[in-house]
Order: C-alpha cells, then structure tokens, then sequence
C-alpha cells in the first residue's frame, strides 16, 4: 500500500465517478495520488506546525494519498475516517500518527512481525479515531468548525484563522483549497520572519556606520 506517482486508472471507480476527468490539472497541477514526500531511509514524526510552506504542501499529499489507499484497503468506514478529515488538526494527527507506525512497521529493517503488530495497534487506534470524530461532529454529508471553549481572558478568534467555506459537493477540491490555505498561512509567516531580519539586519548595519 504506497502512494504511486501517476494516476491511478481505477481512482474513479473507486470514489464512486466523484473526482473529475483532469482533476489534478484543475488543482494548481497537483496530483493528490502523488506520494510526495516519500523517501528512502527510516520515517520521521511529522510535527505540522514547523513545516516549511514547500514541506507542507508535499506531506499534504503524502497523507492524503496514503489515507485514500488505507480507508480501502482496510474497509475504514465514514465513522473512522470522514471525508473532511483534512478540515481537523486532531484528525490530521491521528491520521499522520497511523501512517508514520504503519512506514516503521514495513520498513525494509523491520523485523517480518512488523505488519502483524501494526494491524494489532489499528485495533486500537480505531476506537480514539472513532471517538474523535464524534467529538468533532464530522460526517460523510456535514462538517462543522472544531469549538472549545475559551479560558477567561482568551482573545477572540482572528476571522483570518478560520478555514474557508467546506465544500460539500466536491470533497477532492475542499482538500486542496484547505491544503493551500495552510500553505499560504506558513508562506506568509515565512516572509514576515525574513522581512523582520532583514529590517534587524539593515538597522545593525547603519548603526555600525
């Protein structure tokens, strides 16, 4: 079960004729089956905030072509894996969790018990993913933004940091819009931290003057 660079022939009838004939040429050229960020040598955790603007959108395909494969491949109904996963971080977690133990345990220097324990732990990741998703109200036809409730004092929340609008006719183009809201989040964080050095570094150089 790997993530394959072209498209995959029987992608439509797998979803049911739901993602368009040139899907990914429609998308900003990405191609969601591609496996991006796979490479040789043992996984690495993924810790999402300190992904780079580039890094984040390749381990956005990465989970996401994995989780495709996974949900079929192990029959993980809507309850487990809701098609909007992709709009809740704790499920981001989960999944990318699932995915990194599932790379160790068929890694190449893994022991041949590796699968048999990786399917013993899926047992029982599923009742938490389960149980998360009904936290989150997520479901096959409906999703709504994650709420907590804010400690005394807490700021409200910047209407710049709510996702865009779901899309519930189309799930495949929701994904890339949230992907690249995310990206166009970290890339603008990026260019705010070098503009900061930048202005520090102009200022260190005419107070040497």
């Amino acid at each position: 079960m790997t993530g394959q660079p072209d498209r995959d022939p029987n992608l439509d009838a797998r979803h049911g004729g739901d993602e368009p004939d040139g899907y990914a040429d429609d998308h900003h050229g990405i191609d969601l089956n591609d496996n991006a960020s796979d490479t040789d040598g043992p996984p690495r955790p993924i810790i999402w905030a300190e992904l780079s603007s580039e890094d984040l959108e390749h381990e956005w395909l990465a989970l996401n072509a994995w989780v495709e494969d996974a949900r079929h491949t192990y029959h993980l109904a809507s309850n487990i894996v809701p098609p909007y996963w992709h709009r809740h971080q704790l499920l981001i977690e989960h999944l990318s969790a699932l995915r990194t133990h599932w790379q160790a345990a068929h890694h190449p220097d893994q022991g041949g018990s590796g699968p048999f324990g990786w399917l013993r732990d899926l047992a029982e990741w599923i009742p938490r993913m389960k149980e998360a998703v009904a936290m989150l109200g997520t479901r096959i036809d409906s999703d709504r933004p994650a709420k907590l409730a804010p400690w005394p004092g807490e700021p409200e929340p910047d209407p710049e940091d709510q996702l865009p609008p779901v899309n519930l006719a189309n799930r495949y183009e929701d994904l890339v819009a949230v992907m690249m809201w995310h990206a166009d989040r970290a890339r603008a964080q990026e260019d705010h931290y070098y503009q900061m050095v930048a202005e520090a570094t102009a200022h260190a150089s005419g107070a040497d003057l």
